[in-house]
């Protein structure tokens, strides 16, 4: 497989995705628990250079927020292409409460949805959706 580090369009990519990384971090965590994740058509993703310069540009823009990353990239889901970075570093102490509440937070909001609860969803930020919209405009901003 070949490295993308040094290529343009992952560079480009990855300077318009700092910012949209940095938010996903729950508000007072310190820049821990942080997730991004978007869903493409197929054929936009081979358009914006294909699932691994995605994976690629995401796993670059994480690590210069000294995330330590897990990503995921797959194409040919129920969803087209899905695509996504995890900071994986231990949460500190001081920090854990606020992490793990906005684990529990979106978790239920998930589960709100699967359930199909007839009461009004929790608030969720940063919906897979809204992450995608997000991705699209900063890539389309930055010319890649």
């Amino acid at each position: 497989m070949p490295s993308y580090a040094k290529d343009p369009r992952c560079i480009t990519m990855a300077e318009a995705l700092v910012p949209l990384l940095r938010r996903t971090c729950p508000q007072g965590a310190g820049g821990y628990g942080g997730y991004y994740q978007v869903n493409l058509d197929d054929e936009e993703a081979v358009g914006l250079g294909g699932v691994e310069l995605i994976r690629a540009a995401m796993r670059k823009a994480a690590k210069q927020l000294g995330w330590k990353v897990t990503t995921i990239g797959w194409t040919g889901t129920r969803n087209g292409t899905m695509v996504g970075v995890q900071d994986t570093r231990e949460v500190p102490n001081e920090c854990r409460t606020v992490v793990d509440e906005a684990m529990n937070d979106k978790l239920h909001a998930a589960l709100h949805k699967v359930w199909g609860e007839p009461a009004p969803a929790p608030v969720q930020r940063g919906s897979i959706a809204l992450m995608t919209q997000e991705f699209r405009a900063a890539v389309s901003h930055s010319g890649t």
